[in-house]
């Protein structure tokens, strides 16, 4: 199987399911993580909805936990489908396949556009928002040759390099990946480049919800979209603090490869690109240079298995595991300190059942007293 000729796998929800899915991801304190938890411990997002209370009190919450309604969620799809949008769930056919296998992928994505990309291939190209005409011009010369060759681009939607990567692909197929909600790109200057993308061969991607304007924080969550989907991405002039190295440092984490165009040690734009390649990322001039070094991988079925993925069945009636006890939940939370430890290192301390501890993790991240960290880290939060 060639470049662009994925074969779509998964199973679709139901209308009931997707509100479920909608509503708990749309809860206090429910990210993709704890939401793959949730679902994995009680076998249905509707029977974690009705856990989210009492697991809030249990992990020590003395605030009731905003739980979203069936109306708020049907509200939220009855907008993206006046927006042309739909709510694609991780097990679904038209979810994109590379995505699902990064940690704590998002549950519901949100797209618009031409869904057969999203099972292409993807690379990412990212880089300067200020770039220069040659960076820009390589940037779209890159997208082009990568885009004949039957990969979709995902970028960004920013200005300069990103703009550019998605401008030279909207024939051959382009992603983009937004921190805010659909119906808010960033920046106001790319809303008609964003309308070339959804009505022609592109797609347009968020987690975020409808009407959320994008925050800083929110562009590293983008920027984990951009490598969770791409097999490699390509940096093109990153200076030495920027977003595009939140990039290719996850597309590293998430076993991608990373590629870097060299440029002048004089210009400051170019700074973070000859750092990741004095760090090991390939070296890159050409769009031969990526294409030779994905053929093995995307030739690889690697990425259309979803049964190891599959949330859930919503109609689990299997039996749940007693809740611990008072001293047990004090002897795992007294494990927990503010510095990051493995899951397993707490499971080995304390000595008690993984369920046991598991429930416990939950009970205090639905309480807003868990942080998560890369790699299934978990600390107390600073504020407990």
């Amino acid at each position: 199987m060639g470049p662009g000729s994925a074969r779509r796998k998964g199973i679709a929800l139901t209308d009931r399911q997707r509100i479920a899915w909608l509503r708990l991801i749309r809860s206090d304190h429910v990210g993709p993580a704890t939401f793959r938890d949730l679902i994995n411990h009680f076998g249905s997002a509707e029977a974690a909805l009705e856990a989210l209370p009492e697991l809030s009190r249990r992990g020590g919450s003395t605030r009731a936990i905003r739980v979203a309604t069936i109306a708020d969620a049907e509200r939220e799809i009855e907008t993206a489908q006046r927006f042309g949008a739909r709510f694609i769930g991780i097990g679904e056919p038209d979810y994109p396949p590379a995505l699902r296998q990064i940690d704590a992928a998002p549950p519901l994505i949100a797209a618009k556009g031409d869904l057969s990309v999203a099972s292409f291939p993807a690379v990412g190209i990212v880089g300067s928002r200020n770039a220069s005409i040659s960076g820009a011009k390589f940037a779209a010369m890159m997208a082009r040759d990568i885009g004949v060759a039957g990969y979709a681009i995902v970028s960004g939607l920013a200005r300069g390099i990103d703009a550019a990567a998605h401008r030279a692909s909207l024939d051959s197929g382009t992603i983009a990946a937004m921190a805010g909600g659909l119906d808010q790109p960033y920046p106001p200057e790319n809303i008609d480049l964003l309308h070339q993308i959804c009505t022609g061969r592109g797609l347009a991607i968020s987690e975020m919800p409808f009407g959320w304007e994008p925050r800083a924080r929110d562009f590293p969550r983008r920027n984990r979209l951009i490598a969770g989907i791409a097999l490699g991405v390509v940096v093109i002039e990153a200076a030495a603090r920027s977003g595009s190295l939140i990039t290719a440092r996850l597309a590293g984490e998430f076993g991608r490869l990373v590629f870097a165009v060299p440029g002048s040690p004089l210009d400051p734009r170019c700074e973070g690109t000859n750092g990741l390649l004095k760090d090991g990322a390939a070296v890159t001039t050409r769009a031969q240079d990526v294409l030779q070094a994905l053929a093995p991988i995307s030739e690889l079925d690697l990425f259309s298995q979803t049964e190891a993925d599959e949330p859930g069945d919503e109609t689990s009636d299997r039996p749940l595991a007693p809740p611990p006890n008072d001293d047990e939940r004090l002897i795992i939370v007294q494990a927990l300190g503010p510095t990051p430890v493995e899951i397993d290192d707490i499971i080995r301390h304390t000595g008690l059942p993984a369920s046991s501890v598991y429930l416990v993790l939950l009970e205090l991240d639905i309480a807003g007293r868990l942080e998560r960290h890369a790699g299934g880290f978990v600390s107390l939060s600073m504020m407990d």
